[in-house]
């Protein structure tokens, strides 16, 4: 898991610890909220005593787009139709927004693939040639400023390996194997191991690091439970059965990649060895939510990116019957890249259930969190960007109204910019700015 650093002031370190934690023998166990115990030590209380949460923000993006015909939306709330590619977010109907028509102007026009991506969060117009320069993501401005009330920044994660080189386009492939840019030059580096996103999400410097988290913190568990009330003790139990059926799965992958590091043979007969990631990409995706979700549940982090798939991927899908790899599949829009398509918004829809799942006062960390989902092209086979697949869901504290389809395709090029969406998501998370990449104005109607 990579974090983007940044230094804290006395103030803000204050409040982190004030936090509640279990700990153990080189490891830091954040708790989630609970009634009895104030975890949220630095969230000032409403007029009634009621407890304020944190606002966290996710963006999920795979690469290559959609099937067009087949990514739509109509009508609102409970009664909200869904086309065949969104039909996985059906039970979040009510916490669903589907946005169509908005675009990334300086995505436009640059040629195929790397141009379209690099800048998705951004904004920014790339360069050509050995030099990387676009913008600072959006994810990374909320990071330098409400990441600084969490342990950690954000949560940068990813699925599959960036690549080197150059398209044919002469933009760098790296700015088609990374979303998240910590400054115009310099992208964050994503995590891909599930094992060591899982140790930095509880500190786990640890030399025993075979033995569960939560064997290590059994100590400070048993008194915490002497302390809280029954409530909270069920909650309590509740997260810690949730984090120890993740670590068992994460266990897993880490098993194979300390198999691949203890083997030793003579390099001129020693095979590739293996990398450690899970070898079902199902498994992959699902253990990053699952992080994703256990870092926001703890408030470990409220920020969080992760990159399913990167632009011009090579991942298969022999579970979907499929027979090209994903790129290809987005040329043919056949019945096959619809089934990706569909499968890719599933894991969408799994991470809100984690969330929703996670009670939190009266509501769940999904009413108090917002999720981006999008992509790059809306088109795959003609690298169409000029209007993108967007949708969030989740309503960020109540402060974004949700149950919507909003149509922004007439709204003339000033009107469906994907980086007013961006002022407007970071406006509820109290970050306002006057400008941001391409973008002065909010976006209409959010």
């Amino acid at each position: 898991m990579n974090v983007a650093r940044n230094a804290q002031s006395p103030s803000q370190l204050s409040k982190i610890d004030r936090r509640r934690f279990l700990r153990g023998a080189g490891v830091a166990m954040a708790l989630p909220w609970l009634e009895s115990i104030p975890v949220w030590g630095d969230e000032p209380a409403t007029t009634d005593s009621t407890p304020t949460f944190p606002k966290r923000f996710a963006t999920l993006f795979h690469a290559c787009g959609v099937v067009p015909d087949q990514w739509w939306a109509r009508g609102s709330g409970g009664d909200m139709e869904l086309s065949r590619s969104l039909e996985p977010m059906a039970p979040f109907k009510e916490k669903l927004n589907v946005l169509t028509g908005l675009f990334n102007r300086n995505a436009t026009g640059v040629g195929i693939h790397p141009g379209q991506t690099g800048n998705l969060l951004s904004g920014a117009s790339l360069t050509r040639g050995a030099e990387l320069r676009g913008g600072i993501s959006m994810d990374q401005v909320l990071a330098n400023s409400i990441g600084q009330q969490s342990i950690q920044p954000c949560i940068v994660v990813g699925c599959e390996q960036p690549i080197t080189g150059y398209h044919e386009t002469n933009f760098s492939m790296a700015y088609g194997s990374y979303l998240s840019w910590r400054n115009e030059t310099s992208p964050v580096p994503m995590e891909v191991y599930p094992a060591l996103a899982w140790d930095s999400l509880f500190d786990n410097r640890s030399q025993q690091r075979h033995r569960s988290i939560l064997d290590l913190v059994r100590e400070d568990t048993d008194s915490l439970s002497r302390e809280i009330s029954v409530a909270d003790r069920a909650r309590l139990d509740e997260y810690l059965s949730s984090v120890r059926e993740v670590e068992t799965r994460v266990a897993g992958a880490r098993a194979v990649q300390e198999h691949a590091t203890n083997q030793v043979q003579p390099a001129a007969t020693m095979p590739r060895p293996e990398n450690g990631l899970p070898e079902d990409i199902r498994e992959h995706m699902r253990l990053m939510c699952d992080i994703i979700a256990i870092g926001f549940q703890t408030d470990k982090t409220r920020i969080a990116t992760l990159l399913l798939c990167r632009d011009i991927s090579g991942l298969f899908y022999p579970f979907l019957n499929v027979r090209a790899s994903h790129h290809p599949a987005s040329h043919d829009q056949g019945d096959g890249y619809q089934r990706i398509v569909n499968y890719y918004v599933s894991q969408c829809a799994y991470l809100a259930g984690r969330l929703q799942s996670m009670r939190e006062g009266d509501g769940s960390v999904l009413d108090h969190s917002c999720i981006l989902y999008l992509s790059n092209m809306f088109s795959g086979s003609q690298h169409d960007s000029s209007r993108l697949p967007v949708f969030t869901v989740g309503g960020l504290g109540g402060t974004l109204q949700t149950g919507r389809t909003l149509d922004y395709s007439q709204r003339g090029d000033q009107g469906r910019k994907m980086c007013s969406l961006y002022l407007s998501i970071m406006d509820r998370l109290g970050v306002r700015l006057d400008r941001f990449g391409d973008a002065q104005a909010r976006l209409a109607d959010l």
